[in-house]
C-alpha cells in the first residue's frame, strides 16, 4: 500500500457515517441482546475462546447488531475470516471461496469463517451449495437474517445450525449507544461541544424502534445539520431532534414475522370485541404501508367465520367497505376500512359456521352416501327413474315448512349445526328448533346425533386440502 492509498483509506474511515465509525468492536462496546453475549451466555463464551465451531444464524431485525457480532467474531478471531453479500455474491464467488478455505486448510490448519450477510437472499439452489460444506467442517457459517430463518432458509441448513433471535434494543441500550457517540473522541462527536436536551435525547430514544442505526443516524444529521453558536456549542433541541427523526420506524417487512403477527393481533382483537385494539393494530398497519385490501380480505373472511349469523350485516357492511374503498381508494378510502373494522368488532359474535368442517370430516370418516330419491333432479329423470318422487314443496305448507328428510336416511337427525345464542342467531335457534321438532315428529326419530366440535388443528387440515383441491392441476 502506498502513501495515497493509505490517506485515501484514512479518508473514507474518517468520513464514514456515525453508524459506521461508532460499530462496537469488542463484546464490552456493545449494547443489548443480554440474553445472547450477556455475561456467561454460550455465544459469548464462544466467541472470547475462539471456539466457534459450530455454524450460527443470526436473526433479527435491522439495527439489533448481527452484522456487528459477526465483526466481532471477525476482530477476535484466529481463524480466517470471509465475508460477502448474498444480494451481490452467487455460487461463482461461493466456490471461490470454497476453494481457497480448502487450500488454506491443507496447507496452514487455519479454519474459516464465512459471514453471509442476508443469507435469506440466496435462493435454495445457492443454500444447498454451501450445505456439504458446513456439514463437513470446512467452513463454518455466521448467516445473518431479517427473515424467519425456519421459513426462509432450507431446512438442512437450519438444523446444522444454532438460530440466536436478536431483539430490538431496548430504551436502556440506545440512551448508551448515543451518550457513546457523543463522548468517544476518535470515532463520534467527543472533541466538539454538542449540548443534548434531554426532550431531544428522549424523543431520539423513543421514535427510533429499538434500532441503534437509526438512532445514530438521527444524532449524526443533527449535529451536522446544527451550526454551532458564537462559543462553538452544537445545541440539540427537542426540535432538531424531530427534524432529524420526524417518522417513527415501524418494524415491519410485509413478507416476514412483523406483518404476520400483526396482523394475526389485530384479527384477535376484533374477534375479541376490543375496539380500541383493534384500531391500535390496524393504524399501525397503516402506517407501515400494509396493503389495505389485505386487511380488508380478512375482515371479509372474519365476519363470515367469527361474526356470522349472530349479524348477518357483519359480511353485508364489510363486504360494502371493499367496494368503497375500491372506488375511492386512499387516504378517505380509510374511513370505508375503519367502519368496518369498528363494525365487527362491537358486533354480536358466532363462529358457528365451523359447523361446515363437522359435515366434511364425518364425509371424509363415513364416505358419500347416495342422494335420497325424494330429493333427486326429476328433471332429466323423473319420468323413467322415479327421481324427485315423494318430495314434499315446502312453500305449499303453512309457515313455508314441512317436516321432511333431506339427509340420507342412515343420517337422518344428524345435527351438525348448532345456533349459538348471539344476537340475531338466536332468533335462528328458535325457528330451528320449531323446524327439528317438526321433522324429528314426522319421521318418527327417536334420537339425535351431534357431532362433538372440532379442535383448531382439524379445521386447519381440512382447509388445507381445500386449498390442495383449489390449486390441483385441471
Amino acid at each position: 500500500m502506498d502513501l495515497f492509498d493509505h490517506a485515501m483509506k484514512d479518508r473514507i474511515v474518517r468520513e464514514a457515517p456515525l453508524a459506521a465509525r461508532m460499530r462496537p468492536r469488542t463484546l464490552d462496546e456493545f449494547e443489548g441482546q443480554e440474553e445472547i453475549v450477556g455475561e456467561d451466555r454460550l455465544l459469548r463464551r464462544a466467541i472470547q475462546a475462539d471456539r466457534l465451531f459450530s455454524s450460527i444464524l443470526l436473526w433479527g431485525p435491522p439495527g439489533t447488531g448481527k452484522t456487528t457480532l459477526a465483526m466481532i467474531i471477525a476482530n477476535t478471531t484466529e481463524s480466517h475470516f470471509v465475508t460477502i453479500s448474498a444480494v451481490l455474491a452467487g455460487k461463482a464467488d461461493l466456490r471461490r471461496i470454497i476453494k481457497a478455505t480448502e487450500e488454506r486448510r491443507k496447507l496452514y490448519g487455519k479454519r474459516t469463517i464465512l459471514f453471509v450477510d442476508e443469507v435469506h437472499r440466496w435462493n435454495k439452489a445457492q443454500q444447498d451449495a454451501l450445505l456439504p460444506h458446513v456439514e463437513t467442517g470446512t467452513i463454518t457459517l455466521i448467516g445473518a437474517t431479517t427473515e424467519n430463518p425456519y421459513f426462509e432458509v432450507i431446512g438442512a441448513l437450519v438444523s446444522r445450525s444454532r438460530i440466536f433471535q436478536l431483539r430490538p434494543l431496548e430504551d436502556e441500550d440506545v440512551h448508551r449507544v448515543i451518550q457513546r457517540a457523543l463522548t468517544d473522541l476518535e470515532h463520534g462527536y467527543g472533541s466538539r461541544q454538542v449540548q443534548l436536551d434531554q426532550n431531544a435525547l428522549e424523543h431520539l430514544i423513543r421514535v427510533s424502534g429499538g434500532d441503534a442505526r437509526n438512532a445514530l443516524n438521527a444524532l449524526e444529521l443533527a449535529v451536522e445539520s446544527t451550526p454551532p453558536d458564537e462559543n462553538d456549542l452544537i445545541h440539540l433541541t427537542l426540535d432538531v431532534a424531530q427534524e432529524s427523526i420526524q417518522r417513527r420506524a415501524v418494524l415491519y417487512d410485509k413478507d416476514g414475522d412483523a406483518h404476520y403477527d400483526t396482523i394475526s393481533a389485530f384479527i384477535k382483537s376484533v374477534r375479541g370485541s376490543d375496539p380500541d385494539a383493534a384500531l391500535y393494530w390496524l393504524a399501525k398497519m397503516l402506517y407501515a404501508g400494509e396493503d389495505p385490501r389485505f386487511i380488508l380480505r380478512r375482515l371479509l373472511i372474519l365476519a363470515a367465520e367469527d361474526i356470522g349469523l349472530a349479524d348477518p350485516m357483519g359480511l353485508v357492511v364489510t363486504s360494502a367497505a371493499v367496494q368503497a374503498f375500491e372506488f375511492v381508494g386512499l387516504p378517505e378510502g380509510v374511513y370505508a376500512l375503519v367502519e368496518a373494522t369498528l363494525y365487527l368488532a362491537t358486533a354480536a359474535k358466532s363462529n358457528t359456521t365451523s359447523a361446515y368442517f363437522k359435515a366434511y370430516k364425518y364425509i371424509e370418516e363415513k364416505g358419500v352416501v347416495e342422494v335420497p330419491q325424494h330429493l333427486k333432479d326429476a328433471n332429466r329423470d323423473g319420468k323413467a327413474l322415479g327421481h324427485g318422487k315423494g318430495y314434499k314443496y315446502p312453500h305449499t305448507h303453512p309457515g313455508h315448512h314441512i317436516g321432511q328428510g333431506y339427509l340420507p336416511s342412515s343420517l337422518l337427525g344428524t345435527y351438525f349445526y348448532r345456533p349459538s345464542e348471539q344476537g340475531y342467531e338466536a332468533q335462528v335457534a328458535e325457528r330451528l328448533d320449531r323446524w327439528r321438532a317438526a321433522q324429528r315428529k314426522a319421521l318418527d326419530l327417536d334420537g339425535t346425533l351431534e357431532p362433538s366440535d372440532l379442535a383448531d388443528q382439524e379445521i386447519d387440515a381440512i382447509k388445507k386440502k381445500h386449498t390442495m383441491r383449489r390449486n390441483r392441476p385441471t
